[in-house]
């Protein structure tokens, strides 16, 4: 089938009757009409809508090389250049649909296992590694344009770098048997954003010292065993005006737990091979794509936080301050370090060795060190800016039962009460709400520890053409 609509999106979703916890209740009944989930899924359906309209359908999808299908542009595999362009113009229209508020919008993990299925061939006659079972679920994936939601990390139980746990106790997911029908996992992993409102879960472990806890498949999101158990919500309520932002792109983060699940053998990636374990997601250039999409999708992030810091500047007319200036250069610089990062790892894209074009994964390594130190600062920004401003936010039915008073004493330089509130509140839920501090925590840890990200970029990154300048400098004699 080509890409899909939004409408069958949610029909399908709806359709899987996923086993989801919320507040200790389970879902029943359509997740799509669930009030933590509407919003989302809406917006998600929105997403498919504007890749099947004809304004961006170029832009959108491309042709699949064996259904003729138009199939989404997210999946498509990168052989040239242009191929990268064509994948950056796509993840930045649905990042503008977003504001890039939806860090897990579909094309994040079609990205993901493009990039896996790209680098299949390292699976090829390892022990364990079924390489032809990845392709085929990249192909089913690309076919039906499904969602993925996914599963990277352990509970945090002991952050110790090699823990093992008590053979009594499983808590961290892992294989508990091996039988004709495939691997039987059992126990917990974190952290699955959209968990429950996707059609596929894909784990991948890199836990590479405890053979049972390697491995990589994908499996539908309603398989017999698999549960959901979800945070609580961060949406404030129904109202646009009051919740701008947590109404419509609240992601929902769940623990997702295996209750002896079987993965079917020929959804088995690879399993029991510690040296895949450790390595694979490396060397499949995981990385390298996924960032290429992430920083698209924050690009379009910083756009809209500037848009926002801006109407709080002209709203209330602070903009002839010096300090107020600097505090939006800041994020104007941001910004444009970022696009230039972006497109430098296009142009200085290479050829990798299963015969793809990769953007340059030092220039993205950069750009995701930066980011996650500077967003924090652009909440700041808008709290010092929008100040006082930023508890003065009357609901929508203050508003509707206003005599004047709200519309009177709240009105600013260029808005009236009304407007200027509705301006804050968006400014609010960005940066104070619980899911615009959810928000801020995400981008913090978005590829993992800043530190260990730091600590790979050092070891990485190569410094030896300079060491040489500088040995040839100090043996130049200039007598």
């Amino acid at each position: 089938m080509p890409a899909i609509t939004g409408q069958q999106y949610i029909e399908r979703i709806d359709a899987l009757q996923t086993y989801i916890s919320i507040d200790g209740e389970v879902v029943t009944g359509k997740v799509s009409e669930h009030p933590a989930f509407k919003g989302v899924m809406q917006s998600q359906a929105r997403l498919f809508d504007l890749q099947n309209g004809q304004a961006l359908l170029d832009k959108m999808t491309y042709v699949s090389p064996t259904s003729n299908h138009r199939v989404g542009m997210s999946f498509l595999q990168v052989l040239t250049g242009e191929d990268l362009v064509k994948r950056r113009i796509a993840a930045r229209e649905w990042a503008l649909s977003t504001h890039g508020l939806m860090g897990r919008s579909p094309d994040y993990m079609n990205t993901t296992l493009m990039a896996l299925a790209s680098a299949a061939d390292y699976l090829k006659d390892k022990p364990n590694c079924f390489p032809e079972h990845l392709v085929k679920f990249y192909e089913h994936a690309r076919e039906n344009d499904l969602t993925m939601t996914h599963t990277f990390i352990e509970p945090q139980v002991n952050r110790k770098k090699f823990y093992f746990e008590d053979e009594e106790v499983i808590i961290a997911a892992k294989i508990v048997a091996k039988t004709s029908e495939g691997l039987v996992i059992k126990g917990a992993r974190l952290l699955a954003t959209q968990g429950g409102i996707t059609d596929e879960l894909l784990v991948i472990s890199t836990n590479g010292y405890d053979e049972g806890k390697g491995f990589a498949f994908s499996i539908p999101s309603n398989t017999k065993g698999l549960k959901f158990l979800c945070r609580q919500s961060f949406v404030g309520g129904e109202s646009t005006f009051d919740y701008p932002l947590s109404s419509r792109f609240e992601e929902m983060d769940a623990i997702v737990v295996f209750d002896d699940v079987i993965v079917p053998w020929e959804r088995v990636f690879y399993y029991e091979n510690l040296e895949v374990a450790n390595t694979f997601m490396n060397i499949s250039g995981f990385q390298a794509y996924g960032l290429h999409q992430v920083l698209s999708r924050q690009i379009a992030k910083t756009e809209f936080i500037l848009g926002v810091v801006q109407s709080i500047v002209d709203t209330i007319n602070i903009g002839d301050y010096q300090h107020v200036q600097q505090k939006v250069v800041d994020i104007i610089v941001a910004l444009e370090t970022m696009k230039a990062l972006l497109l430098k790892s296009e142009i200085e894209a290479t050829r990798d060795t299963f015969g793809f074009i990769r953007p340059d994964h030092p220039t993205l390594q950069v750009a995701i060190h930066v980011f996650p130190k500077v967003y924090p600062t652009f909440t700041e920004i808008i709290q010092l800016l929008g100040a006082s401003g930023l508890m003065s936010i009357p609901s929508e039915k203050a508003f509707v039962a206003d005599d004047g008073d709200l519309e009177h004493y709240l009105q600013s330089f260029k808005d009236g009460g009304k407007d200027r509130v509705k301006k804050f509140r968006l400014a609010w839920d960005l940066t104070m709400s619980s899911f615009g501090t959810r928000q801020t925590l995400y981008e913090r840890f978005f590829f993992g520890d800043p530190v260990r990200l730091a600590s790979v970029l050092y070891q990485t990154y190569n410094r030896e053409q300079y060491i040489g300048r500088v040995e040839k400098f100090l043996k130049y004699d200039c007598s």
